[in-house]
């Protein structure tokens, strides 16, 4: 039987900004260790050695369109062609998402473990030593979920109750509770019945669909037919997507698990040093700490401070007698917040967006199939970009109404296609693009290009952008 690692990689993490945006969420960002969270989740089978009972089949993440580039970038900096990519054309929540992916593979009928794209596992073994006793529970066609074993009376966490135990490790699903009070959470510790909701799960995909049907068929239809009038593009699965923006939205727990019962839903304990990294504070929970108790990231100095979470992402933080705060600094924003008020950080982008602040939205580095760009300074009537185009690759042929363009390279060669002319630029060479030409830039070299581009004109905004022929199908 085959085991498919089925990623969801949903979710904006607003608790985490400004590190964390929507244009560039939590779940693509190295926020532990050098890896993605989602790079990370799909090494995560890695080594389990399942191939003694199970083989093990190609990844498939399911992941929002806007991200395309961004996950396909990060898969095939791990894996070359070990992993599919289905695209959501808008958010529905996890049931129809694990509900396409169970489409996708239903001819293997493989055992799914299904995992957010951004959680931390501290403790593989433990994990991998549970996932052994889920997918023994799961071939005989349970749906079986992660209860992670509390370590505090959180409130920020849904729990499961516990029934039975089973043979070969595990329980019967006794109940779902929503997040409980701080007096009612300490009565579920104490007592030892509560494990919080993981949000992992492991089941056949003919297990969960057939469930699915019986429980929301108007949800599983709309999948299917989404499922159907889709198709593949270049790295992508790309669903039907008028389809999919009519399925109803909902979660893997209220479309199924809270209705199972008779022994077809099992909780698994797992205690992994688990994380759903939902806020600056979980970060610091988990993090390695100096002697007092600071976790500290990038060129960070902390004098007579304690307990506090520090990093810096583009300049020196330096910090003087300050306790239980966290600093996170990036080159647009700078976040100083007290650990006891982290979940108002999501006020704040609320906030930001109403305002119509960009800096809810992206940051100041803004990633493109093609390479990526910063803009280093920006005035009235001009905007100064640091642009890098990766080997091999090319820009759009496009023109704008509104600004003429100088670029100067300075490292690699820069191939440019400006109306019916080309000509090749190289380090410390420069070209004038005017207002209204059609042109493109292209790295035809084996190393990345560098080069500065300073835009002049009475609009400098992105959507000034007429795109004549696009390699990565963009309007």
């Amino acid at each position: 039987m085959k085991v498919l690692s089925v990623v969801l990689c949903g979710g904006a993490g607003s608790r985490l900004w400004p590190l964390s945006r929507e244009q560039y969420p939590k779940q693509l960002l190295p926020l532990v260790g050098e890896s993605s969270l989602l790079q990370d989740t799909l090494k995560r089978l890695e080594g389990c050695g399942l191939e003694q009972d199970f083989e093990k089949a190609p990844a498939l993440v399911v992941a929002n369109e806007e991200y395309r580039f961004l996950v396909a970038e990060q898969v095939r900096a791990i894996r070359s062609s070990q992993v599919r990519i289905a695209l959501e054309p808008c958010g529905r929540n996890t049931a129809p998402a694990l509900t396409v992916a169970a489409l996708l593979c239903r001819e293997d009928d493989p055992l799914m473990v299904v995992m957010p794209a951004d959680h931390v596992l501290g403790d593989l073994a433990a994990f991998q030593r549970a996932l052994r006793q889920a997918l023994a529970h799961a071939a005989e066609g349970r749906v079986v979920t992660f209860g992670v074993v509390p370590s505090a009376p959180d409130t920020g966490f849904g729990y499961i109750r516990r029934g039975a135990p089973l043979p070969g490790g595990g329980f019967d699903i006794q109940a779902f509770v929503e997040k409980p009070d701080r007096v009612t959470a300490a009565s579920y510790l104490s007592s030892g019945d509560y494990l919080w909701n993981s949000g992992i799960f492991v089941m056949r995909s003919s297990v969960w669909l057939a469930q699915l049907g019986a429980r929301r068929p108007d949800m599983l239809a709309a999948c299917e037919a989404a499922v159907a009038e889709g198709a593949s593009d270049q790295d992508f699965i790309r669903l039907g997507a008028a389809a999919f923006a009519a399925c109803p939205a909902d979660s893997i727990d209220y479309a199924v698990m809270e209705h199972l019962a008779g022994g077809a839903g099992v909780v698994v304990p797992l205690d992994a040093a688990w994380s759903d990294v939902g806020s600056w504070g979980a970060l610091w929970e988990i993090g390695a700490k100096d002697g007092a108790g600071n976790v500290l990231r990038g060129d960070v100095l902390a004098l007579e401070s304690e307990d506090c979470y520090l990093r810096s992402e583009h300049r020196l933080v330096a910090c003087v007698g300050v306790r239980d705060v966290v600093v996170v600094e990036t080159p647009d924003a700078v976040l100083v917040a007290h650990k006891d008020h982290l979940q108002s950080v999501k006020q704040l982008v609320s906030r930001l967006k109403q305002e119509g602040r960009p800096e809810s939205d992206a940051h100041r580095k803004i990633f493109r199939p093609w390479g990526h760009y910063d803009s280093i300074d920006a005035g009235h009537r001009f905007q100064v970009k640091r642009i890098v185009v990766d080997p091999g690759a090319r820009l759009s042929l496009q023109m704008h109404h509104h600004r003429a363009e100088h670029w100067i390279v300075v490292s690699g060669t820069a191939k440019v296609t400006m109306g019916e002319k080309t000509l090749l630029l190289t380090e410390n060479q420069s070209t004038y693009i005017p207002l209204g030409v059609a042109h493109r830039l292209e790295n035809p070299g084996r190393i990345p290009l560098e080069m500065i581009e300073v835009q002049s004109g009475s609009y400098l905004g992105e959507d000034d952008i007429v795109r004549f022929e696009d390699n990565y199908g963009r309007s």
